[in-house]
């Protein structure tokens, strides 16, 4: 399904914390939401899962506005993996991958076998299976981030919104999570703070500074020295071929 943020304005305090902000999502691809801590990014992915409702501006899916989506068609249609998973959960990691089916249930309704295949799917994609019968709050905070990816990907949507989704991940199981989100069929929206990670899974990257959007597209033409100098106050060192480059940072030098 094609995402479209089209000049959202989310006002919060006082304070314009995502400032018109223009971003498209085609079909099947993945759009990394990159920029310094406080530009925006999870304000603006929360309006597409309506937790913000924009002062100015509208979310479409497929050319539909979320605004006129009921609650379960919302949930139906965007699956969400927060960056920090929720710990009390008195539910084993079965039951609360199987949460992700309940915009599937009617009222009531019971786990249906097709129902339990997806779920353990989901857990075997995640590499959580053997967790099965572990309760939430016992587990590491990497588990839990493969706990609330195995929950979105059990809710079968057509659009994913990954926030910080490597947060608490070891470097190996960061590039798990993004391999299996790039072997995603749906459209996958994602805030990330690696722009290595950004570079290698994303189709195009979106970036945010002070609530603005400054430049978009693919990432090799996206992240020049200039931009991340400017945006992030690094200087870089650009690895690599032109099409999937590697970024080696350090500290601007300080004026003496």
């Amino acid at each position: 399904m094609r995402v479209e943020f089209e000049n959202i304005t989310v006002t919060l305090g006082g304070r314009d914390v995502v400032s018109d902000a223009s971003v498209t999502a085609d079909t099947g691809q993945v759009v990394g939401l990159v920029g310094p801590n406080g530009s925006g990014k999870s304000t603006l992915l929360r309006t597409l899962y309506r937790a913000v409702t924009p002062r100015q501006g509208a979310v479409r899916v497929n050319g539909q506005d979320v605004r006129s989506l009921t609650g379960r068609q919302t949930a139906r249609t965007v699956a969400v993996m927060l960056q920090d998973a929720p710990t009390d959960f008195d539910l084993s990691v079965e039951e609360t991958v199987m949460l992700g089916r309940a915009p599937h249930h009617p009222t009531f309704g019971r786990d249906t076998p097709e129902d339990l295949r997806v779920v353990d799917e989901a857990m075997a994609h995640t590499e959580i299976t053997e967790l099965a019968d572990r309760m939430v709050a016992t587990l590491s905070g990497g588990q839990r981030q493969r706990l609330m990816l195995a929950r979105a990907l059990a809710q079968q949507t057509p659009v994913l919104v990954l926030d910080e989704p490597s947060n608490h991940l070891d470097i190996s199981h960061q590039h798990e999570l993004m391999s299996t989100v790039r072997g995603l069929d749906g459209t996958v929206i994602a805030a990330l703070h690696d722009l290595n990670l950004a570079s290698q899974y994303c189709d195009s990257v979106v970036v945010l500074a002070a609530s603005r959007v400054v430049a978009a597209g693919p990432p090799a033409e996206v992240f020049t020295p200039h931009l991340i100098r400017t945006t992030f106050g690094v200087d870089v060192r650009i690895l690599g071929d032109t099409t999937e480059p590697v970024f080696a940072f350090r500290r601007l030098e300080q004026p003496g």
